[in-house]
């Protein structure tokens, strides 16, 4: 039973979350021959206050550029 775990951050709409996981799961069955009931996905989200890059907050970063 393959297992994607995607880290991505906070913000993303419902139908972007659908289509994401249904893009991973059909390339999971594409590249790793599993049928698509086996394939399972996880979406970590992290709040934009929660994680940083360059020791700049993602909440943060917009007012820094």
């Amino acid at each position: 039973m393959p297992e994607v775990v995607v880290y991505i951050l906070e913000g993303r709409t419902l139908e972007q979350k659908r289509g994401l996981v249904k893009d991973i799961t059909a390339a999971v069955v594409k590249n790793a021959g599993a049928p698509p009931e086996a394939v399972t996905v996880s979406l970590v989200e992290t709040a934009k206050t929660s994680k940083a890059k360059g020791g700049v907050l993602f909440s943060e970063m917009a007012a820094h550029r």
